[in-house]
């Protein structure tokens, strides 16, 4: 007992549960579906997410597959785009790995991005962001760290993930939703294990606290 009382803490090493191992089962069928995995690949992962045994062990199942789905259907009401005479970098991907990265102000969003966060934070801030579609497709997952999405009050947010001890959800807002028949979406697909992605409703960068209300 005493060397287990002395063992470090490690939530990776954490016992998981059959339907733990269901979840990731449906996330490698997804993907297979998505064209992501072949049908050998599939069997082969099947076969270890139902050997696993810790969390630590599902990890390299699912490691690769973070790209993006299929495209959604884009509307015919127009882009918002904050400023256009202002230059925009663009970045199909945010990748934190036991770091940080931040993605604000003025940036070019393609239709899809794709954003992972192992045991570290990424965070993506729309507010200012020019988008090149009417929905925009955020393939977030973290496992052991978080993805942040923050948008602004016109932002229509559709969310689509698995969490598996973790968290995958809309957190409360900031600033009241204004949302109308031309409204920009934002899709956010993914996977939390032992993590977070969450998004949330902000208001423009820069507005003084006095005209935030009590909402």
């Amino acid at each position: 007992m005493g060397e287990l009382e002395n063992r470090p803490h490690d939530p990776s090493q954490m016992r998981i549960s059959d339907a733990d191992r269901q979840r990731v089962a449906d996330v490698l069928r997804d993907a297979a579906g998505d064209g992501r995995l072949d049908l050998d690949e599939l069997e082969e992962r099947l076969e270890l997410t139902w050997q696993a045994k810790t969390y630590g062990e599902l990890v390299p199942i699912t490691l690769d597959l973070q790209a993006p789905g299929p495209a959604p259907h884009a509307a015919a009401s127009p882009v918002r785009r904050p400023d256009p005479g202002l230059p925009a970098v663009g970045h199909n991907s945010s990748v934190a790995i036991m770091s940080e990265t931040a993605r604000k102000g003025v940036w070019a969003v393609p239709e899809h991005h794709s954003a992972f966060a192992l045991m570290g934070a990424v965070v993506i801030d729309l507010r200012q962001a020019q988008l090149s579609a009417h929905e925009t497709l955020i393939n977030a997952s973290a496992i052991m760290g978080e993805v942040k999405v923050i948008v602004p009050a016109d932002m229509h947010v559709v969310l689509d993930g698995t969490p598996i001890m973790g968290e995958f959800s809309q957190a409360k807002d900031k600033v009241p939703a204004e949302l109308g028949p031309g409204s920009p979406i934002v899709r956010v697909r993914g996977m939390a294990l032992m993590g977070s992605v969450t998004v949330q409703r902000q208001p423009a960068p820069g507005t003084p606290k006095k005209y935030l209300g009590t909402y």
